[in-house]
């Protein structure tokens, strides 16, 4: 298993699934400033098939592996269609839920198409394109204009991904069922996190999100884009850990 840790390992577990085309590394700025009071978990997500369902089965192992019943499941964009097909495989699993910069809605054509382009743009093991079009469009504007450090960051972290891992979770997203049903299924307590700026998943698909959910809060952060995580931590962590402290 490739998983990051931070925290007391007897305190309560928050499972955190990356982003496409990054790592669990993504989660730094979260094991660093929550592990206080929580025991942060940062997999790896691992597709043994090209399937989102495969990657929510291998969390569970994980689970598995660290003596954990169950934990709090969170996951930012392709993190989020994996945490949500870990509720429709492990509800006893989850204390809670935490959808951050994602959507419940399955790709439409116009998406499939564009990762299918993507698939081929890295056939050749280059995959410099794909990350230079991701760090076009998911960073929000003022992060671009005024957080130089955070897309050098996320440039680092997008360059050691490899083409075999790209092009599998590009299928696995292409393949992704609309998780739209599942949302009013979410018996646990949930958070959604949007970034103000967020042109992916954009602030009224959280809002809609936030509603259909029986038990939704949501959190906008200011001045970021589609990873809220990474482009303001402080802000990011203050809404996770008030929602946290708020759990049974």
């Amino acid at each position: 298993m490739s998983v990051r840790e931070a925290g007391p390992r007897d305190a309560p577990a928050v499972v955190l699934l990356h982003a496409f085309p990054l790592s669990g590394e993504m989660w730094r700025p979260q094991l660093e400033g929550l592990s206080d009071r929580w025991r942060l978990i940062a997999p790896e997500i691992v597709f043994n098939e090209p399937s989102v369902d495969a990657a929510a089965d291998h969390v569970a192992a994980v689970l598995d592996e660290l003596g954990l019943a169950d934990a709090v499941v969170g996951g930012l964009s392709m993190g989020g269609y994996v945490a949500m097909a870990f509720w429709r495989r492990h509800p006893a699993r989850v204390r809670a839920l935490v959808l951050a910069d994602t959507r419940a809605g399955a790709d439409t054509d116009e998406v499939r198409e564009r990762r299918s382009r993507q698939q081929q743009q890295v056939a050749g093991g280059d995959t410099t394109a794909v990350v230079e079009a991701m760090l076009d469009s998911l960073p929000g504007p003022y992060t671009k204009a005024n957080r130089p450090e955070v897309v050098a960051e996320i440039r680092r972290l997008m360059e050691a991904a490899t083409a075999e891992g790209i092009t599998v979770a590009l299928e696995a997203m292409k393949r992704r069922p609309d998780s739209t049903a599942t949302l009013p299924t979410v018996s646990a307590p949930a958070l959604v996190v949007v970034g103000e700026e967020d042109s992916v998943s954009p602030p009224e698909v959280a809002r809609e999100m936030s509603e259909i959910l029986p038990t939704g809060r949501l959190a906008v952060i200011p001045r970021a884009g589609h990873l809220s995580s990474l482009e303001d931590p402080d802000a990011f962590n203050a809404e996770l850990a008030s929602f946290l402290a708020s759990l049974p």
